[in-house]
């Protein structure tokens, strides 16, 4: 037991965690934002929906087939000229958000759109009738009634951008996954491993269970 605790760095392995954390809750906001944007575009512009318009709608829906087909280690090749363009570096846990946001965003843009498609269009149209507003029922129908459905989504994908950190981390980006790789792949150190995957085992199941609390708080059924 004493041999097992001197061969974690455990210094190493608290600054990899709070890496991990920064990425994953950096890229988390991000996420929301621009995917329930996406998402919000993708149904109102649909057919039948108050922005009705198919142009717009094919080139959204085409934006968020193409970056949410792309697998997360290709893209962050794919991504590396924009990457040192926006923040001079390909290392380090700032260098993985544009690759983290843009591969969760379309992902996350899709289940906007599937939970706003489950919400009962009478309600919609019986707003429209009392003479809301398109902001009026973006923001006091659509978002409300669609809540419980955006944070288990969300939830879902935060626990996907604690894997693509891990990812991100074996070409440099810092956390447990970069952590595990180095310290414990390299050097051979299986205890270094089983420590950083336990770790990220415990955020993921702190971020489901924050988002199961949420979603029940926000769920009216």
């Amino acid at each position: 037991m004493v041999d097992f605790m001197e061969r974690i760095k455990w210094e190493k392995l608290i600054v990899a965690t709070q890496e991990t954390i920064y990425m994953t809750s950096i890229s988390v906001i991000a996420t929301f934002i621009l995917g329930l944007l996406l998402g919000l575009l993708l149904f109102l512009t649909d057919k039948g929906n108050i922005w009705e318009n198919k142009p717009i709608n094919i080139v959204i829906a085409a934006i968020v087939n193409i970056f949410r087909s792309i697998p997360f280690i290709i893209l962050i090749v794919l991504l590396i000229p924009f990457t040192k363009y926006l923040v001079g570096s390909m290392l380090g846990a700032n260098a993985a958000l544009p690759a983290l946001i843009i591969g969760a965003a379309p992902f996350y843009a899709r289940m906007v759109e599937i939970a706003l498609r489950e919400i009962d269009k009478g309600v919609i149209e019986a707003s429209q009738s009392m003479g809301a507003k398109h902001s009026q029922i973006i923001f006091k129908v659509l978002i409300p009634e669609s809540l419980p459905a955006l944070i288990s989504g969300i939830t879902v994908t935060a626990i996907s951008l604690v894997s693509f950190t891990a990812m991100a981390g074996v070409i440099g980006a810092g956390g447990l996954g970069h952590f595990a790789y180095l310290e414990g792949f390299q050097r051979n150190n299986s205890f270094v491993t089983l420590v950083a995957t336990v770790s990220i085992l415990i955020l993921v199941f702190i971020i489901q269970l924050v988002g199961d609390y949420f979603t029940k708080k926000t769920d009216k059924r």
